[in-house]
């Protein structure tokens, strides 16, 4: 609301074109102290002045260009900038561009901050002009559409998007239900709809917005290998970005540092968690959406997949009283779903489990979880010491990072608890060098730990068209393999059909390195920590690496010779 010094001001160049009775004034004056409006709007919604002559007043007294809108045609285009709902918010309808240049018509000319948050927003000068308000939010509603009908062709290679609903409870209310009201055929929604659902029907893992400088790059990671689709177009960039802002609840004039949020969407049956990262490019925020869709955690360690001595084993760490159980991978391998698998086989009424993540990926029903907050003091170490005072049976560490991590587990799993947790080492063996790299002795090494597995994951055949190959013998020793091992061998190669989207593979299973410590392993820690050293005893003694154990999957048909060579080294 202005001040009286700048009323009297307006209405002083109102009254050379309009003069006001006293009492109309007056009354107005009271109306707008009693709804905290505008007194020139007031004085509009009485009747007491024309709009077209308020309007007038307005631009002379702020000495801007006034423009009626009166059957005036937006470019769809332009309007797509940004979301419909924001351009409702701010009162404002963009007319043209030259150049880098962009007229604005503004309803409320007064709203400094509106044109300033609007700079922030897109990419070009502005240059703001005055308009009538009910004129604008018309043109508005015109524009929207005629946009969805134009961006038919745009979308025509994606689904229908209507089933999508975004969960408010983790998305801002407010905003999302402006968004939803006043553009429920806006083009950007549709787009990012019907990406989100394209990403669920492809069962992929994340989401890849990318900004190129003359297009948006847009990928999908399905079964850990990123595949591109048509991205929409260029102009819509910036409209996007703002939507995924809004849906995960993060500030939408912000542009020049990295952001991170989350929502939750219902679609196709099922509810999934989405992780939201924003990071600044050149040409604009590249944005990564991590898909968490907790229907496809593993229940237990059986519905894994794995061979049997690997589920053995599994079962033979997790069933220790106390200790230590380490899972090492790059990331990707499905540490933490191994994890959890272990948990919801463990997670009773009879014991407590308690995790600290960072962060927390799925919530899992029964089980304590605490989000690492280390910009507050809450590190893995420090949480990891306020959970030991909380009475656990069970403790699960997102990732053990550094040396004093590591110490604290180490002693939680010497005084009778079970530790779970993860580091990012190429096999099993190196995990207990990792260890000892970070100052455990080797003595709390030997005493603490149960078991250290390494793992990676595969991508399957597809059933349906999977073709028979005849591979020569040459391609085999190029790789370092002994053809001897595979004479009576079929060899499959991935071909693409309907089933799988072309991909010619459709799911994925693990490979497992697990090295249980026996007395042999633990007097040979003690002697070395080096992993080279300690892998040679392990495999001598039974251990099956990870390169063996994917050509074992080669042998049954479930996947190539490629693929396992991909995901594994020696």
């Amino acid at each position: 609301m202005m001040s009286d010094h700048t009323y009297r001001t307006l209405m002083e160049v109102l009254s050379a074109r309009f003069p006001v009775s006293t009492e109309a004034l007056s009354a107005a004056q009271a109306e707008a102290e009693k709804s905290g409006n505008p007194l020139e709007e007031v004085l509009v919604e009485q009747g007491t002045v024309p709009a077209e002559t308020m309007l007038l007043a307005k631009a002379d007294y702020l000495e801007m260009t006034p423009v009626s809108l009166d059957g005036f045609s937006p470019d769809s285009s332009l309007v797509e900038l940004l979301p419909r709902s924001t351009w409702i918010q701010l009162k404002m309808l963009p007319l043209c561009k030259t150049g880098k240049l962009l007229t604005v018509a503004v309803a409320d000319p007064f709203n400094i901050m509106g044109i300033e948050n609007l700079k922030t927003q897109i990419d070009y000068q502005v240059f703001p002009v005055i308009a009538d308000a009910r004129d604008l939010l018309s043109s508005l509603e015109g524009a929207a559409k005629e946009s969805s009908v134009a961006l038919e062709d745009i979308l025509k290679d994606m689904e229908d998007d209507s089933e999508l609903e975004v969960d408010q409870e983790v998305a801002h209310a407010d905003n999302l239900d402006e968004m939803l009201d006043s553009s429920k055929d806006a083009p950007v929604i549709r787009i990012v709809n019907s990406i989100l659902i394209e990403a669920l029907r492809k069962q992929a893992s994340d989401i890849h917005i990318e900004p190129m400088e003359k297009k948006i790059r847009l990928r999908y990671r399905v079964d850990g290998v990123l595949y591109e689709n048509p991205g929409p177009p260029k102009s819509v960039q910036s409209a996007i970005s703002s939507r995924i802002k809004i849906m995960s609840n993060l500030d939408i004039a912000e542009r020049r540092i990295p952001q991170d949020g989350r929502f939750k969407i219902k679609a196709l049956g099922k509810e999934v968690d989405l992780r939201v990262s924003y990071l600044p490019t050149v040409h604009g925020e590249k944005i990564v959406m991590r898909i968490l869709d907790k229907s496809a955690l593993a229940p237990s360690l059986e519905a894994l997949g794995l061979e049997q001595k690997a589920l053995e084993d599994l079962h033979y760490a997790i069933r220790k009283p106390h200790g230590m159980m380490l899972v090492t991978g790059p990331t990707g391998s499905g540490k933490t779903t191994t994890l959890y698998s272990a948990l919801q086989e463990l997670n009773k009424e009879d014991v407590n489990i308690i995790t600290v993540e960072d962060p927390v990926e799925y919530q899992l029903g029964g089980i304590n979880q605490v989000q690492a907050r280390p910009e507050v003091g809450l590190t893995f170490a420090s949480g990891l010491r306020s959970i030991l005072r909380q009475d656990p049976d069970i403790v699960m560490i997102g990732e053990i990072r550094d040396q004093e991590t590591a110490s604290i587990a180490v002693q939680a799993a010497l005084t009778g608890h079970l530790v779970l947790s993860t580091l990012h080492t190429n096999d099993a063996a190196g995990a207990i060098a990792r260890m000892a790299y970070m100052g455990i002795e080797p003595f709390l090494l030997s005493s603490s730990l149960v078991m250290t597995q390494a793992q990676r994951l595969f991508r399957k055949l597809c059933p349906v068209c999977k073709q028979q190959i005849t591979l020569p013998e040459k391609v085999l020793r190029r790789n370092h393999l002994d053809p001897d091992q595979f004479k009576e061998v079929t060899f499959f190669a991935a071909k693409g059909c309907p089933k799988c989207g072309g991909l010619g593979y459709k799911g994925r299973g693990a490979l497992m390195e697990i090295l249980l410590l026996d007395d042999e392993i633990k007097a040979k820690i003690l002697e070395t920590a080096e992993a080279g050293a300690l892998r040679e005893l392990a495999v001598r003694n039974g251990m099956k690496t990870l390169r063996e154990t994917g050509l074992a999957k080669v042998r049954e048909g479930l996947t190539t010779v490629d693929e396992i060579l991909r995901v594994t080294t020696e």
